[in-house]
């Protein structure tokens, strides 16, 4: 459930531009996806209010969903994936 929350989080960053649903079944960046600067400030407030974790701008976690969802876990104690059993479906983290 974390992987679609944080997809729904850069659907609305990018203003609606990316759909949650192409962002989950994206299998490249999310700057290749078209997630610009400006977005990646707000998906990190977002982030950052959420799930109560610091989010570094310089973090190499933020290209990808699953590097994303890696960071958040690792730092409240989620899985970070769907289904709560670790696999991320043979995507990155």
């Amino acid at each position: 459930m974390l992987r679609e929350r944080l997809a729904e989080l850069v659907s609305k960053a990018s203003g609606g531009d990316l759909a949650a649903a192409d962002v989950l079944a994206a299998d490249c960046s999310l700057p290749a996806l078209g997630l610009n600067s400006l977005a990646y400030l707000r998906l990190i407030d977002m982030v950052e209010t959420e799930f109560g974790c610091d989010v570094d701008l310089d973090g190499g976690y933020l290209d990808t969903l699953d590097g994303l969802a890696g960071h958040i876990a690792a730092h409240t104690g989620g899985d970070g994936d769907a289904d709560g059993h670790g696999d991320t479906g043979g995507q990155r983290r």
